[in-house]
């Protein structure tokens, strides 16, 4: 990846100005006042790129070194014909949702941190199944026994949720996912909601194991008593739009529909 970004670096150069690189994004920073984040890997490294602005969210264009792709969907090979529409301003930038995630622990927040994909409450060891109790705005929707449930975003409706049977949904859609990972019953199925709403989850009987993770990332052990709460963030996640990749055009050349998965 950082011999790619070296090559790279003499076309990045011709449209904008580099002020920094950033070569670990679990332990780096980002220098302030910069008008455009270049982030080359996989949609982990824009999940962690997303981690590390916290707050500050910049545009951010992805050059896709992995294999999917569905946020980072510029290949090397049309990075220069990307910058060049960025740079005449024909590229736009779209604001995607994200989650505020809060552990609430005998009624005090103890830890909260900022998402893009989805928080998961899972079973963990001794992998036996756990009831995970919904409330939508403080009222019980529901009671799931299941292996885990995940509520995602747009973005990470194609991720993890998508592999556990849930919808994909337009990225600039304002709902939440709700899926439960293989639950008990036959009628408990994936939900949309208005992202409007405030989700709390609660395991009654954790397991030994049971943890919140939050974009793949173990946030916390889980406690009988404790609450998750989720929540729309005040920031966005900004991703740069370069013309010519429609919505449709990426799902289905990253999910091969009518053929195989692509590279």
């Amino acid at each position: 990846m950082r011999e790619e970004m070296e090559r790279l670096e003499p076309v990045i150069a011709q449209y904008v100005e580099i002020v920094d690189r950033v070569f670990d994004l679990n332990q780096g920073s980002l220098p302030g006042n910069v008008d455009l984040a270049i982030v080359f890997g996989g949609d982990g490294s824009i999940l962690r790129t997303a981690r590390l602005m916290g707050e500050n969210q910049i545009p951010l264009l992805g050059v896709n070194l992995g294999r999917l792709g569905f946020l980072a969907h510029v290949r090397p090979d049309k990075l220069e014909a990307a910058l060049s529409k960025v740079c005449s301003h024909e590229a736009c930038v779209v604001e995607h949702l994200m989650i505020d995630c809060s552990l609430v622990r005998e009624g005090k927040v103890v830890e909260k941190r900022l998402g893009l994909n989805e928080v998961s409450v899972l079973a963990g060891p001794p992998f036996s199944m756990i009831d995970v109790q919904l409330y939508v705005d403080a009222q019980l929707a529901t009671t799931y026994s299941c292996d885990g449930l995940i509520v995602s975003t747009p973005v990470g409706s194609t991720a993890h949720s998508l592999s556990a049977g849930g919808p994909i949904l337009r990225k600039t859609l304002q709902a939440f996912v709700i899926s439960p990972i293989s639950p008990h019953t036959l009628t408990n199925r994936p939900v949309v909601d208005s992202a409007d709403r405030v989700f709390e989850l609660a395991v009654p009987d954790p397991n030994e194991g049971t943890s919140l993770v939050l974009d793949g990332q173990v946030m916390a052990n889980l406690e009988s008593g404790d609450r998750v709460r989720i929540a729309r963030s005040q920031a966005t996640f900004k991703l740069l739009d370069i013309p010519g990749q429609g919505y449709y055009r990426t799902l289905r050349e990253k999910l091969g529909w009518g053929g195989q998965l692509r590279s």
